[in-house]
């Protein structure tokens, strides 16, 4: 996976405790639109149609937060998703939010690269690695 880039407000919620790392749930929904570093809300980007195997809203990514050291870390599990029925897509970027709370603020997102279609029993993994991202 591409890497790491973040919505700049996302710092601003962050300092304005309009986060919970460890306790809000945050998702993963996927968009052929391309992020700009200014959005800051889900509703400013245009998800993939839900549809074959594809949930509206994405996905729980189940996410923790822990620091240590000074260095805190946001660690998430790896979401699949199965096209079931027919295809879903395309899309090219994977887009993180905090689903709690109808503001639903933007954190980061990957770029694939192109836009990809997923056909019938095919998967796609948005790998999170060892963490989605440190704070230090």
């Amino acid at each position: 996976m591409a890497g790491y880039n973040k919505f700049q407000d996302f710092v601003k919620q962050l300092g304005l405790k309009n986060h919970n790392l460890n306790t809000d749930t945050l998702k993963v929904m996927l968009t052929n639109e391309q992020p700009l570093v200014s959005d800051t809300v889900k509703g400013d980007m245009v998800e993939i149609t839900e549809e074959h195997g594809y949930p509206a809203g994405g996905t729980d990514i189940q996410n923790t937060y822990d620091q240590a050291g000074g260095i805190g870390t946001l660690t998430g599990v790896d979401v699949v998703f199965t096209a079931s029925g027919g295809n879903f897509g395309p899309f090219q970027f994977a887009v993180v939010y905090n689903d709690s709370g109808a503001t639903k603020y933007l954190i980061c997102w990957w770029d694939y690269g192109s836009a990809i279609t997923i056909h019938d029993t095919e998967t796609i993994t948005v790998d999170f690695a060892a963490a989605i991202f440190t704070i230090q």
